[in-house]
């Protein structure tokens, strides 16, 4: 047990000595003039330790979006239908704060995607992946009908576009509390996608009582449909 955590810890070292010396290299001489070899060397580990600890180039720079998908469906799918939007709420977060507690290395991230086209491409393509799992939990919670499902699809995309926009944000230093807008955000999308109350029908004779900032004209054609 002593030796396995023993290697646990010096995995962890060198892992975090080769991202650190990959981010170097690469602001230094940019991502494309920087070889495997290159970080190996800067970071004092042998190629086959590189290899071993993370497959390519490219998985130094990403985090490990398999064991985050893994988080969020473990979430997703401890709900139901009557619990989905607090569910889908707290998946996003934990993508999102996945993000932010990597600190100053995400940022650095977010400086190189922006310039590789390559690396741009393969976030991208990560982001789907989230928007997938979203559009098929949100829909399995649906009735199976056609309006279900394009509710179910929009959505997805709207709980993506929100986590975005905030991480971004955050990325450029222009949100102070990323707990607060994350959460105005998923009530955005919320609002967006609950379905409208279904009004009471009017008795005749009642008196109905009108708010100042109501538009007339749409109470006055609801009344009619009644």
């Amino acid at each position: 047990m002593t030796q396995s955590r023993e290697e646990d810890r010096r995995g962890r070292s060198a892992a975090a000595a080769i991202v650190d010396a990959a981010f170097r290299l690469f602001n230094e001489f940019g991502y494309d003039e920087t070889s495997v070899d290159d970080i190996a060397a800067a970071a004092g580990v042998s190629r086959s330790s590189f290899f071993r600890l993370f497959g390519s180039k490219e998985m130094v720079i990403f985090p490990d979006h398999d064991a985050i998908l893994a988080a969020v469906e473990e979430r997703l799918a401890a709900s139901t239908e009557k619990s989905a939007i607090l569910a889908v709420s707290d998946a996003v977060r934990v993508v999102l704060f996945h993000y932010i507690a990597e600190g100053p290395l995400a940022r650095r991230r977010y400086q190189l995607t922006s310039t590789v086209p390559a690396l741009r491409e393969r976030e991208l393509i990560s982001g789907s992946r989230y928007q997938q799992l979203f559009r098929q939990y949100i829909s399995a919670w649906g009735d199976g009908s056609e309006e279900s499902e394009r509710r179910g699809e929009l959505m997805a995309a709207g709980v993506v576009a929100a986590h975005n926009r905030v991480l971004r944000r955050w990325l450029r230093e222009e949100c102070e509390d990323p707990h607060l807008e994350i959460d105005e955000a998923m009530a955005q999308v919320n609002a967006l996608f609950t379905p409208a109350p279904v009004p009471a029908p009017v008795a005749p004779g009642a008196i109905v009582v009108v708010r100042t900032d109501q538009d007339l004209a749409a109470v006055a054609e609801q009344l009619r449909s009644m």
